[in-house]
């Protein structure tokens, strides 16, 4: 679009500023329908590049990120699906909540051939049923635990780590239901968990990223959203401006043409100077189709509006383009190196 700014907005910061770079948990959310994943995706492309070492975590059971880079179904284990550019890599993790009860299980109290019995009984399914946030807590801890991870040089493991979460309409009760399950379990394995889940959610290396189109539903639940996290405490980092359409007529020509008027004889003397002759109903066909693009515009430009001047303060915002011809790998390329011109980045291990 051509004009990407509301003229009564205020400054709003860079697109990324240092504080995102810095963070090292990235939670991806948006209305569904709005391409988190793909974001997500193109997120962790861009945040590897330079030689960065990037994860990936997806925790809905959809297979979203094999799918996104057309891939076979991610197992429970970090494995690596991508390179990017300047030999970075990321890797993907799909988290199985009962897999990674299990794993607490042995880790915390060596229950071993017990704990997959257990499975096995369904036990694991009642106490997630019993404890709805348990499962959440699972998940989340899974994704601090990846964070927070060392290698034997004493570096964190990943540079980064990128969460496809859960849509916005479930969002805040994801990210903060440690604080329930922390008052349910007073002390012990699964207490400490919750803390430590809290701690990090709550803290400067968390960023909440948010993923909208430019129509009124998705702007209205990212405003709403946003809104949330602030009463959460939770940090808000990037508003994502998905599928950005391209203008394709000046501003001036916007307001006259979603009203209707569009002058038929001009288009027929312009493409009649260019050497094209149509029939009435050709002319007819682009007249409507001027309208409706401006209509759409008109109705974007608006939206754009709102995310410009209803946070206070204003937000970080990042735009991907409407590519026509869908997303395929290399498409999922393109968009990541949209973001890194942007300034999308993360610091190296330390």
């Amino acid at each position: 679009m051509t004009s990407t700014v509301h003229p009564e907005s205020p400054a709003r910061p860079a697109p990324w500023p240092d504080e995102l770079a810095h963070a090292r948990l990235h939670v991806v959310s948006g209305k569904g329908g709005t391409g988190k994943t793909t974001v997500a995706a193109a997120l962790a492309l861009a945040m590897a590049t330079g030689g960065k070492r990037v994860l990936l975590v997806e925790v809905e059971g959809r297979q979203g990120i094999a799918q996104v880079f057309d891939t076979a179904p991610l197992p429970y284990e970090e494995r690596r699906i991508a390179v990017a550019a300047g030999g970075g890599e990321v890797r993907a993790l799909a988290v199985d909540s009962e897999a990674a009860l299990l794993e607490y299980f042995e880790m915390f109290y060596r229950l071993g051939m017990a704990g997959r019995t257990l499975r096995r009984m369904g036990a694991i399914e009642f106490a997630t049923t019993l404890a709805p946030g348990l499962r959440d807590v699972l998940l989340t801890g899974k994704a601090k635990e990846c964070v927070t991870r060392t290698g034997a040089d004493g570096r964190p493991a990943y540079d980064a780590v990128v969460l496809d979460a859960p849509p916005t309409g479930r969002l805040v009760t994801f990210l903060d239901v440690t604080k329930a399950m922390a008052d349910l379990a007073k002390v012990g394995p699964i207490h400490g968990q919750a803390e430590g889940v809290n701690q990090l959610i709550h803290s400067p290396l968390t960023a909440v990223h948010l993923v909208t189109l430019l129509s009124d539903l998705p702007v209205t639940e990212t405003l709403d959203t946003v809104a949330e996290l602030e009463r959460a405490d939770i940090g808000t980092g990037a508003v994502v401006v998905n599928r950005m359409r391209e203008q394709w007529l000046p501003d001036r020509s916007v307001t006259a043409a979603a009203g209707g008027r569009v002058d038929a004889s001009r288009i027929r003397n312009g493409l009649s100077s260019a050497g094209l002759e149509l029939a009435p109903a050709e002319i007819d066909g682009l007249v409507a189709e001027t309208v409706e693009h401006a209509v759409a515009v008109a109705g974007e430009t608006a939206a754009l509006g709102r995310l410009d001047t209803e946070p206070d303060p204003p937000l970080s915002r990042l735009t991907l383009p409407n590519l026509l011809s869908g997303v395929d790998l290399g498409a999922l390329y393109e968009l990541a190196e949209s973001l890194t011109e942007q300034g999308v980045r993360v610091e190296a291990r330390r």
